[in-house]
């Protein structure tokens, strides 16, 4: 898993930017948000999400690890794909987007190009318990933060690798770290998730 990028921008544009590091440049997807905090700088840190699909692997990026965080969280969300995040993180800020799904408000995030009533309301009833309007996300057992985070990014690539769907793997992960009185080792995380998919 790529966590960060750190390097020059050699291109930026209001969907994409590429930033090299070690003589390489990395194409990173971005929001608005990011395009925002982007403009004009010449050198960047940029935090990454790396999404495998059947026909390419995607890398986004974000300016900030809150953005980064919401974004993961959406992906949680049964019906969002990281285009869809990607989009709720264009149209409002990582604050906002975290105020509007806080306080179940359904209208400014059908509002969202790509977002209907359902997937709206699928993403307040899964995320509102999760995620505070003022701080970051609050996932279970500090999945999105901390050693946690690390290891459970490492299962879940690992299963995606193997064929899982992701969303079916995360659901599985995040299960199993509920019930589990402390952290297990990437391996056992894995065998007990292999046992439950």
């Amino acid at each position: 898993m790529i966590h960060h990028l750190r390097g020059p921008i050699v291109s930026l544009t209001p969907t994409a930017a590429v930033v090299e590091c070690g003589g390489v440049g990395y194409e990173v997807l971005i929001s608005l948000y990011t395009y925002g905090q982007w403009t004009g700088k010449e050198e960047v840190l940029a935090y990454t999400h790396l999404v495998v699909r059947e026909d390419a692997h995607v890398l986004y990026g974000f300016a900030r690890t809150d953005e980064r965080e919401v974004f993961l969280a959406l992906l949680g969300v049964s019906g969002v794909g990281a285009g869809t995040a990607r989009m709720v993180l264009s149209a409002l800020d990582p604050a906002a987007a975290r105020t509007a799904i806080a306080s179940g408000d359904v209208g400014l995030l059908k509002g969202v190009k790509g977002i209907g009533v359902k997937t709206a309301q699928r993403i307040v009833v899964d995320l509102q318990d999760k995620i505070a309007a003022g701080g970051g996300v609050e996932a279970p057992s500090g999945l999105f933060s901390g050693p946690r985070n690390k290891v459970r990014d490492e299962a879940l690539s690992a299963l995606v690798s193997l064929g899982f769907d992701r969303i079916r793997c995360e659901k599985t992960l995040d299960s199993i770290a509920n019930n589990s009185p402390e952290e297990l080792p990437v391996e056992q995380l894995i065998k007990q998730a292999l046992r439950q998919l």
